[in-house]
């Protein structure tokens, strides 16, 4: 869908160079138009359009899709973790892949160390 007439790209080309180049000189807008002859109205006309011009740009990301290594599970193909609720409303979470032998050991020393 098109918006009015077509950009002018000669005209883009020519304005962003010199709002570069003012931006660069350190004048003021009025010195820097005067001294390069251009008009301040459209000066800033012409600013004003290509920061909105920039603004509606996309910004676009490179991206790459790689696949997950075979070793590791999909989140929906991994066990949930324990959780143990210990007298008091403590809680002790316990990972995948846990060795039964050591949490077993483990439970009557985090019992007995009750706040």
């Amino acid at each position: 869908m098109s918006r009015g007439n077509p950009r002018d790209q000669r005209k883009e080309r020519f304005w962003r160079r010199a709002v570069r180049q003012w931006r660069e000189s350190g004048l003021s807008i009025r010195d820097f138009c005067r001294l390069e002859q251009l008009s301040e109205p459209n000066f800033y006309a012409w600013r004003s359009s290509l920061a909105k011009r920039d603004a509606e740009k996309p910004a676009f990301v490179p991206v790459q899709v790689v696949r997950e290594p075979a070793s590791v599970p999909a989140a929906e193909d991994r066990p949930a973790p324990l959780e143990l609720v210990l007298l008091g409303g403590r809680r002790l979470r316990v990972g995948p892949g846990f060795d039964a032998a050591t949490l077993q050991r483990l439970l009557p020393l985090v019992e007995d160390s009750r706040p």
